[in-house]
């Protein structure tokens, strides 16, 4: 059987063209995209994927984010991040959430299809400028990453709150009520000691859940 493959990149010709790169090769099928987190964690959910492609930076969830709820959602889907950024934020917040793997886009067209293999067969697989990353800075990251102090709803109303909704807006989107998110708000900020919005996006671009684009 074909390794079934899914593809969150909010990107259309990254998402195109690694759909046709895979597609050339017989032991590995596309079988969805998204454009956003949110919507490759529910596609997800009911695809049961072999192997997860998923940027970091993505609109309504980062894919750090969905990497954690794909992981609760598809336990045995393996997550493979194709990022822009190779700063050790990005990397560690990303391996914590559960990826197997960690490819620069710079790499994508010479090793996506060995990392999607490689994950598929268990393995870890990270392009050489990331593992350099980590084997210099796995002996020195002793400080705890802030963002495990949030609660999962805590972190989706930090995303969309960096992302420029508006309380009303985030209400409709999660369900809740505007209170409600006010509530989880101030929450969210009293535990990250950030007093106003610019401070949120500072720290949503420092730990790779959003960007300046």
């Amino acid at each position: 059987m074909p390794i079934t493959v899914f593809i969150a990149d909010d990107h259309p010709v990254m998402h195109e063209g690694l759909t046709h790169l895979l597609h050339a090769h017989e032991d590995i099928r596309v079988v969805g995209v998204a454009a956003n987190g949110r919507d490759a964690v529910r596609q997800i959910s009911q695809l049961h994927p072999n192997v997860v492609i998923a940027d970091i930076a993505m609109p309504e969830m980062n894919g750090i984010e969905a990497t954690r709820q794909i992981r609760e959602w598809s336990p045995e889907t393996r997550v493979v991040i194709l990022s822009m950024h190779s700063t050790p934020d990005y990397i560690f917040d990303a391996l914590e959430a559960g990826a197997r793997g960690y490819l620069l886009k710079e790499n994508a067209a010479s090793e996506i299809v060995n990392a999607v293999r490689a994950v598929h067969a268990g393995e870890r697989y990270h392009c050489k400028k990331i593992a350099d990353v980590l084997a210099e800075q796995v002996a020195r990251r002793s400080s705890p990453n802030p963002l495990d102090n949030l609660s999962k709803r805590e972190r989706e109303i930090l995303q969309l709150v960096v992302e420029g909704h508006s309380s009303v807006e985030i209400a409709g989107k999660l369900s809740l009520s505007p209170k409600t998110v006010d509530t989880y708000r101030s929450r969210l900020m009293h535990k990250l000691q950030i007093n106003d919005v610019p401070g949120l996006v500072k720290f949503a671009i420092q730990h790779g859940l959003t960007t300046l684009d």
